[in-house]
């Protein structure tokens, strides 16, 4: 008898994408603290069409998780990057069933190293950018200009709501602390114009 379920021994035994991909765009790797577990994660990225190509993985650790980076580089390929950045645990899930409780790290590990290469290859790209505006969110290509601008017609406070409003931060959450930046200096640049503004009008 087989120490795991059966759909987890197909992707255990004959895992799918053991390897790293040859001049990968984008690594990523995770850890856990729970089990000592490792994983690195590579891929290849059309930069024209931002769709994933081809995605390979490196693992020590049980079964479940070799079988569920076995489904995550399955699930991604051909992918567009933006839709991969938002994927949740049930990418993974809904091909296994439910896990065990003491297993669900080894899910929210493949999501972490998913999530840091994307990451990694947003923050190269946000230093490659020649386009005239900066591009804060490369997975929805939506520039520090529409962000500002939704931020001021539409009164935004926080990250959730520019998501809302534009996508922006939407997907692997790389661009959040310069979205925080810009909100940051536009409301502190709004309140000091209107405290200028009252200091001119209470004059006699």
């Amino acid at each position: 008898m087989s120490y795991y379920p059966a759909r987890i021994n197909e992707h255990f035994l004959n895992p799918r994408n053991v390897g790293e991909c040859d001049d990968a765009d984008a690594v990523g790797e995770a850890g856990s603290f729970i089990c000592g577990a490792g994983l690195r994660l590579s891929l290849k990225i059309d930069a024209a069409l931002q769709r994933i190509t081809d995605a390979r993985f490196k693992a020590t650790g049980c079964g479940y998780l070799i079988a569920s980076a076995s489904v995550l580089t399955e699930t991604i390929k051909d992918l567009a990057i933006s839709r991969a950045a938002m994927l949740d645990d049930s990418a993974i899930t809904d091909w296994f069933g439910e896990l065990p409780a003491d297993r669900a790290h080894c899910v929210a590990l493949c999501r972490e190293a998913l999530h840091a290469a994307l990451a990694n290859y947003h923050n190269a790209a946000r230093e490659e950018w020649t386009g005239d505006e900066a591009l804060i969110c490369t997975c929805f290509g939506v520039s520090e200009k529409t962000i500002e601008r939704v931020i001021e017609t539409r009164f935004l406070r926080t990250i959730e709501q520019v998501t809302r409003a534009c996508n922006a931060g939407g997907g692997c959450r790389s661009c959040h602390p310069l979205i925080e930046d810009i909100l940051e200096d536009y409301w502190r640049t709004a309140t000091a114009a209107s405290e200028d503004i009252n200091t001119e009008t209470s004059r006699p």
